[in-house]
């Protein structure tokens, strides 16, 4: 399989303006000869044409999925039973969200926390690495300890919304806990902090996408910090991963970015079950809704695309629904415990 870091040609013409790949070392594992989903329904579910929609979450309380479109600053919420959409504006990029215990839900915007209440107003509790301009947050899940798990990146957005360079790995992964402390996990550098998700093992599962590769870490007996990093999945030839998921059996749906145009299904040692080419190039994120968790939503991404491209494909950066045959987990909120 070929090095996508080390092989740049390969990879997403878009994402190259984007950084600047140095000669990572990636560690080819064994992947298994996967299957190609044949019969599965991949719907679009509402044309959302998102820039960079990102972080869906799927809110079982009022029945309908959110998630962020990052250089849009927007949030978006959109109901399967009526098909209703509703959208917010945010005050500067919104990066990643979940749901809180209380009914609101805690966003990600550039540099900051915030809780925010379906309303015009966030409220912001915490602000990450305030020492340095350069960076932005990017991925952000509640975890099942009941704590905002975020990471950081090189900021590679302009003010304007195009792309910009990344010169540096500055990644850091953080913890946000409900009583208020913001806490590092990790000594670990990343180049662009993607996908975190728990197996139930102890462990975390989480990835450096310019590194095409997902690890697991021990968390320790505290949950306070990382240790133990070792690769999982990684060297896979179609694009690079993004955001994940997990499915009730305890498999891994990861969408593969970068031109990827697939989720590809895997178990926590990183053995391949199956993958399901998809409608549109650049799967950003997913996570399972719907009565009985048996959907998959995924959002997309039309960021660095042509007016070709485009052209093509207009369903890029769309919301979409997949039936998979098998259901999801829950998603945690912030502030409850398991």
């Amino acid at each position: 399989m070929p090095n996508l870091i080390q092989n740049p040609q390969t990879c997403w013409t878009g994402f190259i303006d984007l950084c600047v790949f140095y000669d990572y070392p990636v560690c080819q594992l064994p992947i298994l000869e996967a299957r190609y989903s044949v019969g599965i329904n991949v719907e679009i579910a509402f044309a959302a044409a998102n820039i960079v929609g990102e972080s869906i979450v799927w809110d079982d309380r009022k029945e309908r999925v959110l998630w962020v479109d990052i250089v849009s600053k927007a949030i978006h919420a959109w109901v399967p039973k009526t098909g209703e959409h509703r959208s917010w504006s945010t005050p500067d990029m919104a990066t990643s969200i979940g749901l809180r215990q209380d009914g609101g839900a805690i966003v990600g915007l550039t540099n900051t926390i915030a809780f925010w209440d379906y309303a015009d107003t966030f409220q912001t509790v915490a602000t990450v690495e305030p020492w340095t301009t350069d960076n932005r947050l990017n991925e952000g899940v509640v975890g099942p300890d009941g704590a905002f798990w975020i990471g950081t990146m090189q900021n590679n957005i302009a003010p304007d919304g195009t792309p910009k360079a990344m010169t540096s790995d500055t990644g850091r992964l953080y913890r946000y806990t409900p009583d208020g402390k913001l806490l590092p996990l990790t000594e670990d550098i990343f180049g662009i902090t993607n996908t975190l998700i728990w197996p139930g093992d102890g462990t975390v599962l989480t990835a450096d996408t310019l590194r095409n590769t997902i690890y697991a870490y021990e968390i320790d007996a505290t949950g306070s910090s990382l240790r133990n990093r070792v690769p999982v999945f990684s060297g896979f030839d179609r694009g690079l991963p993004d955001g994940s998921c997990l499915d009730e059996e305890g498999f891994i749906w990861n969408c593969r970015v970068a031109r990827g145009g697939c989720i590809v299904r895997f178990d926590p040692k990183g053995r391949i079950d199956r993958i399901v080419d998809l409608p549109c190039a650049q799967p950003t994120s997913c996570t399972f809704g719907g009565d009985d968790l048996s959907t998959l939503f995924v959002t997309s991404a039309r960021f660095a695309m042509s007016d070709e491209e485009l052209r093509r494909n207009p369903m890029e950066g769309a919301l979409l629904a997949i039936d998979t045959g098998t259901r999801g987990r829950k998603s945690y909120r912030f502030g409850h415990i398991g």
